[in-house]
Parts: C-alpha cells; structure tokens; sequence
C-alpha cells in the first residue's frame, strides 16, 4: 500500500469563480488533488455525501451554512475503515463558511490519526486557508502536522507546478 492517501472532497458543476457563478465538469479541489497524486504518488480518496447538495451554487452554499451551524455531519456512501500503511496524509476541500464541508469530518472524526502526517490543502476565491488548520488539528489528534497550502480555485490550472513542488517538499 503507497504511503501516501490524498483525502479530497470537491465540487462540480456550479462554483464561485472570480466574481461569477460558473459551470465546471471537475471541480477545483479534485484538480489539486490529482496534482499532488501525479507529484508524490498515493492513493485517491474523494468524500461523496448519500445525499448531494444542490446544484444551484446559491442553494448548495446555504445548505453548507446549515450545516456548519448545527455541526452537521452529512452521511457518506463510503468510508474508509483505517489507515494502517499509509504515513502522509493530504486532506483537501473547498473553503466553506471558513473551513471544510462538513461531509469531510464525517470521514475524519472515525479514523485514528495517531503517528500520521497531516498536510491542510484549500481551494478558495479570496479566504485562503481560513480556520481549516485549526480544524484538522482538533480533529486528528495524535497527527502531526506538516505545510498547508491555499490555492485559489480560478487560478488552479496555472497552479499546477506550485502544488506539484509543495507537496514533494511537504513530504520529506
């Protein structure tokens, strides 16, 4: 089993990209994802919700505020069980409401962070990592924690051999 587990929750179609709503066929973070696959090589693992949000951009940011204020932590079609063989762990999602989606803790609160190496990667259009930092650190307890990085999401393609270099030095 590769060392390295990229744990990434993105989304399609409809997004906020530099002022406007427009579509997208793959979403902003599974492109940063694969970036960082390609650099350091390691497993994919993308956070799906039994329940999809809406697909008006508007609708789904407002049902991802609900959800931030009653703690919410929307049901998966798939979980991981553990982690055992992997050392690296890239977790990587959206910035909403100033962290991750909530689906993303209900994959992280069930899983044993003890001896792991944690990387915080958010895509955002103007609020950098926000408290996303924080937030892993309260939640993998045991971990420790290596670099983050924030990518604006407009700007993901140019990004391409920044995310490829960091994630190659977060690792060694």
């Amino acid at each position: 089993m590769s060392k390295n587990l990229i744990i990434y929750y993105s989304r399609k179609g409809e997004n906020y990209v530099n002022g406007a709503i427009v579509p997208l066929s793959k979403g902003n973070t599974e492109r940063v994802a694969e970036y960082i696959a390609q650099a350091v090589g390691g497993d994919l693992f993308e956070v799906d919700t039994v329940k999809p949000y809406a697909p008006a951009y508007k609708a789904c940011i407002e049902q991802a505020k609900d959800e931030l204020e009653q703690d919410a932590r929307p049901a998966l079609k798939k979980y991981l069980d553990h982690m055992d063989g992997y050392e690296n762990i890239f977790v990587c999602g959206p910035c909403w409401w100033g962290t991750f989606p909530m689906p993303v803790f209900s994959l992280l609160e069930r899983l044993d962070w003890s001896g792991k190496k944690v990387m915080t990667v958010m895509t955002h259009e103007g609020s950098g990592l926000g408290n996303s930092e924080r937030d892993l650190k309260r939640i993998c307890r045991g971990a420790s924690f290596g670099p983050a990085l924030a990518v604006k999401g407009a700007e993901v393609e140019k990004e391409q051999e920044r995310v490829k270099a960091w994630a190659q030095n977060a690792i060694s």
